[in-house]
């Protein structure tokens, strides 16, 4: 893969080339992309989404907006950090072609803010309902109408893959989505391949799955015209990451790793000397004794902690990214990078503890199961409804039902596929307390 064709500034439905060099540097292609999104409605349901606690009216712990835009700042760094080193290495990338390492910064920043936008109400488990519906719930009866890889799609139904959909998919009188840059589309893109094979290698990239067959063809020409390695054969189509999805992913993992931490101990899920005894592992070298003395409240003795870790993180991600900088430009990189930095080992041991004390509490769990009873209830009643109405025999109850839809959902699809997806979409989109309150409405509960 070269730099200079990773660094796309094309946008769907480009008819000329967008020359980095011609760019207005006071309204630059990659910054637009992050405006896009920040303005995106889309974006803005993040904010009353579930990053760890469910519904938590706490005033200290993160909701999918304030993680992204977390992990968007982390990614700036990253990106910005990585371009002054890449462009040092190879200068003709700012002499010809005329980019900065702030484009680099750009881009990843951009993709960060976008990595959770496709994530349903209710945290990961939201993904797990919608795909357990159509397994081995209601959605079951579905599937003598799909092909194998549609089928996939949707019983392992995949926030990246509902994020580049919300990002591109074109509706009346909008095409191409937000008509976000093919760099930041190729950032975002973490794992780039379908649904089907699953998990076929260890490689980082196949963990999950990437676009929903409805976007296939447009997810090939954003891997084409980037210059990403294919790395399927026959029907199947895989690509190897674009080399600043790693910083994407780096990003993320920063900062649930610490930040999600931060918050369990912010809830007392986790107690402050334990705290101490895993975040000294990540700071030793750099906290200042004195200052940290004189900070009196558990909250500042803590976010100071955090500060030093996450900026140890990001310097040691930068590392292993130059580094391997030519193995992952030859798609030879199989590893998220903080699996292979000087701190691997005190991440795993916090996101264990993590997973014990936070994740795995009783809160959180408690309004999992409540997230799976509304999303069964949401998924069935509109997607009896949408189909119903499609084949002819739609009730009044239907009818009544599609009502509720939101006027930018109300169009038709011809395949059931479509429309099961396109009701997934819907979904989606929903924030916890309005598909609680839809829950509510649908069953007569107040």
């Amino acid at each position: 893969m070269q730099w200079e064709q990773l660094l796309s500034l094309k946008k769907q439905g480009d008819t000329t080339k967008r020359l980095r060099k011609e760019q207005d540097e006071t309204r630059l292609g990659f910054e637009v992309d992050y405006d896009r999104i920040i303005f995106s409605s889309a974006f803005r349901s993040l904010q009353d989404k579930t990053q760890v606690i469910p519904l938590s009216k706490t005033d200290f712990v993160h909701t999918r907006l304030t993680h992204s835009l977390e992990v968007s700042v982390v990614g700036r760094s990253l990106g910005r950090l990585v371009g002054k080193r890449i462009i040092e290495k190879h200068p003709h990338l700012a002499e010809v072609h005329g980019y900065h390492m702030n484009d680099f910064g750009a881009i990843v920043a951009a993709a960060a803010l976008a990595h959770d936008i496709g994530n349903p109400p209710f945290g990961h488990s939201g993904e797990k309902a919608i795909g357990e519906y159509f397994k081995i719930g209601n959605g079951y009866k579905y599937r003598a109408y799909l092909k194998d890889k549609e089928w996939q799609d949707l019983i392992d139904f995949e926030g990246n893959a509902n994020g580049f959909s919300l990002l591109t998919a074109t509706r009346p009188g909008i095409d191409g989505g937000l008509r976000i840059s093919y760099a930041t589309l190729g950032a975002f893109m973490k794992y780039p391949k379908e649904s089907l094979p699953k998990k076929p290698t260890n490689d980082i990239a196949d963990k999950k799955y990437g676009f929903f067959q409805a976007d296939k063809p447009f997810f090939q020409d954003v891997a084409q015209d980037l210059g990403l390695i294919r790395n399927k054969t026959g029907d199947d189509v895989g690509f190897e990451r674009h080399p600043l999805a790693y910083l994407v992913e780096a990003a993320d993992d920063i900062c649930y790793t610490i930040i999600d931490f931060e918050d369990g101990i912010n809830l007392g899920l986790i107690s402050e000397d334990y705290a101490l005894e895993y975040l000294i592992k990540l700071v030793k070298d750099n906290v200042q004794v004195e200052k940290y003395k004189s900070l009196t409240t558990k909250e500042d003795r803590i976010s100071y902690l955090r500060a030093l870790a996450i900026g140890a993180l990001i310097n040691d991600a930068v590392t292993v990214f130059m580094d391997n900088e030519e193995a992952i430009l030859a798609g030879k990189f199989p590893y998220a990078l903080t699996d292979k930095g000087a701190y691997t080992a005190q991440m795993a041991d916090i996101i264990k503890l993590s997973v014990k004390n936070i994740y795995q509490s009783r809160e959180v769990v408690e309004k999992e199961v409540m997230g799976y009873r509304i999303i069964n209830t949401l998924l069935d009643a509109f997607c009896s409804a949408y189909n119903n109405k499609f084949e002819g025999r739609e009730s009044n109850y239907d009818k009544l039902i599609l009502k509720l839809l939101p006027e930018k959902f109300v169009t038709e699809k011809m395949t059931v596929y479509e429309r099961l997806l396109h009701i997934c979409h819907f979904v989606s989109t929903l924030t916890d307390g309005n598909a609680v309150l839809l829950y509510n409405t649908i069953t007569g509960s107040r």
